[in-house]
């Protein structure tokens, strides 16, 4: 789960939103998901209370890592990870860069 991050550009891979580029607004390591901004979007149906207005809410649901690919330059690339003196970095397989 050290591949992606919070604020990373992704692209969709499998499912209803394929090919749709957006970004990681949440990742949650143990489960091996994250929450992309706009995708996977589900419709909750809200009862109001006292303090809150009820309603039918748009919420992203969390999906797998497996789904998704970082992007790089507008195309989507495969990401390691790399050993180095200050720790992991993560570096683009196809070029090499660090990202």
């Amino acid at each position: 789960m050290k591949k992606f991050r919070k604020g990373d550009q992704v692209i969709i891979t499998i499912g209803k939103d394929k090919g749709r580029t957006s970004e990681i607004i949440r990742v949650i390591p143990k489960k091996g998901k994250v929450v992309v901004k706009g995708i996977n979007i589900y419709k909750k149906h809200k009862k109001a209370t006292q303090n809150t207005p009820g309603g039918i809410l748009e919420l992203e649901r969390p999906m797998a890592v497996s789904k998704l690919m970082l992007v790089e330059d507008g195309k989507p690339v495969r990401v390691g990870l790399k050993r180095t003196t200050s720790g992991l970095t993560r570096i683009s397989k196809k070029s090499g860069k660090t990202l």
